[in-house]
């Protein structure tokens, strides 16, 4: 820890992504992010009951924490933003993380101590990240081509603005659209052609579905992420990877 320019201390934290998907001209480029320490400040945001009933209150955090205020949360690839997360938890409370898991052999509540330090970022392909954030991928049965993004954290919200429009119809249906609605704002062509009209048709009336697996699990595999999972020796003796939980509480240990 170190006064930094900002004229407080300041720790640089390096980001899944590289810095590759971003623009040449942001700041993010350079594939890390300068993270003010926690303080006081921070810990108001924690425990405002207004913002834990919003749903915001670890994004009104991670904005508070990011020291170059000419990046905003929203512009982060949302791999990135879990980094952010990660690091944030890190340096304002340690790499200890207790919290209560269910043993995933005898379904049982335990308590468990996670170093959080150990967690990875998912190892990426440079070679795939080219082209910044668009990527291409032909469909192994149709042999259609796509052009997609990797979505930031402000595409999340829009999503997330996009599915509880549809809250109505999933009532009445019991059918939920968020798989397709993901992938209609994900994709950005087909076959060349840009109108949102020509790729909402594609996904709703000729996306086979060998085609949709194959595309969702080349998505997922590219995509720079933070591995949320954690080594576990279940009470049998037996290990798991299993996620990480993260709530409020997260950022809120007990006191010992």
């Amino acid at each position: 820890m170190a006064e930094s320019q900002y004229g407080f201390p300041t720790e640089v934290l390096s980001l899944p992504s590289q810095g590759l998907l971003y623009p040449e001209d942001s700041p993010l480029r350079n594939g890390t992010i300068d993270v003010k320490y926690m303080t006081a400040k921070e810990e108001d945001i924690l425990t405002s009951a207004n913002l834990i009933q919003q749903g915001v209150v670890l994004d009104r955090l991670l904005e508070s924490v990011i020291a170059d205020k000419g990046i905003k949360l929203d512009d982060l690839l949302v791999g990135d933003k879990n980094a952010l997360l990660l690091g944030t938890r890190i340096l304002g409370y340690g790499k200890d993380y207790r919290c209560t898991i269910t043993d995933p052999d005898t379904e049982e509540q335990v308590e468990h101590t996670i170093d959080l330090s150990t967690i990875q970022h998912k190892s990426i392909d440079e070679k795939s990240f080219e082209n910044g954030n668009l990527f291409s991928f032909e469909l192994p049965n149709s042999k259609r081509v796509l052009e997609f993004k990797v979505l930031t954290h402000g595409d999340e919200k829009k999503l997330q603005e996009i599915n509880e429009t549809y809250e109505n119809a999933k009532k009445i249906t019991g059918i939920d659209h968020s798989m397709t609605n993901r992938m209609k704002y994900q994709i950005v062509s087909i076959d060349g052609k840009t109108d949102q009209k020509e790729i909402d048709k594609f996904v709703d009336n000729e996306f086979l579905a060998l085609d949709s697996r194959a595309f969702r699990l080349y998505r997922d595999k590219l995509n720079p992420d933070v591995e949320m999972v954690f080594d576990y020796t279940s009470q049998t003796g037996k290990k798991h990877k299993v996620d990480l939980p993260i709530n409020v509480e997260f950022f809120w240990p007990a006191a010992e």
